[in-house]
């Protein structure tokens, strides 16, 4: 069994791997924050139902949910480069690889978050909307401080979900060439021909990622909801 498995050798590898934690890091905080946005306009758009942007809108987010996020980065890594270059002459040869990654999970995310958002302002009763309208609200003013502060309630579990989610989808980007933890934990494995210590330090990382951001999600959740929970109940 110690041929197997050494703990020497989870010792050795843990600084070896470590070090490729920020590029995940750096995967998720770009691929969420413009994906938050991007996801943003999405429900905006499928909530008033623009002509032709909702129908086109609709197929893309239908692919989105309906392929394997793999074969999502695959597209983009290899389809994107032959677009831009017979619409427009942009040669991405010399772009970095983490570029497509982060294209690919922006727009998966902006579709996932979108559909998550517009669930959530659709939750709201209009009875919401129309009582702030007449009690003297504009309706921009109605939406951000009445609808959208009870939609975000509604949308946070879900959210957080998602970004916990994100955390795991990161594994699949060495599969195109992007060196993250996963890419250093295979390289280990294939010179040194023992993977188990790798993946379980990299198993035990991702665990207290997710331990820390269910957390997180979980305290803004409770402050979020003390409020509502207290009128509800009838506490003081």
């Amino acid at each position: 069994m110690s041929e197997l498995f050494s703990w020497q050798r989870v010792v050795a590898n843990f600084p070896v791997l470590i070090v490729k934690l920020p590029v995940t890091f750096e995967i998720v905080a770009v691929s969420f924050s413009l994906g938050f946005i991007l996801a943003l306009l999405i429900a905006t758009a499928r909530i008033k139902k623009i002509p032709v942007l909702n129908q086109i809108l609709t197929v893309f987010i239908s692919f989105e949910r309906g392929t394997p996020l793999l074969v999502q980065m695959l597209v983009v890594y290899y389809a994107l480069p032959i677009l831009l270059y017979s619409l427009f002459g942009i040669d991405t040869r010399r772009w970095e690889k983490i570029i497509f990654v982060d294209l690919a999970l922006i727009l998966n995310q902006g579709v996932f978050l979108g559909e998550i958002f517009r669930g959530a302002i659709l939750s709201i009763p209009r009875g919401q909307r129309e009582a702030a309208l007449a009690c003297g609200f504009s309706d921009f003013n109605a939406f951000v401080k009445v609808v959208l502060p009870q939609a975000a309630r509604v949308a946070l579990p879900a959210t957080g979900l998602t970004l916990i989610g994100l955390f795991q989808e990161t594994s699949l980007v060495f599969m195109i060439g992007v060196i993250d933890i996963i890419g250093r934990a295979a390289a280990l494995g294939a010179t040194t021909g023992h993977n188990l210590e790798s993946y379980l330090i990299i198993a035990f990382l991702f665990v207290m990622i997710n331990f820390a951001l269910t957390a997180i999600t979980t305290k803004i959740d409770k402050n979020l909801t003390y409020g509502a929970k207290s009128v509800r109940t009838g506490a003081a």
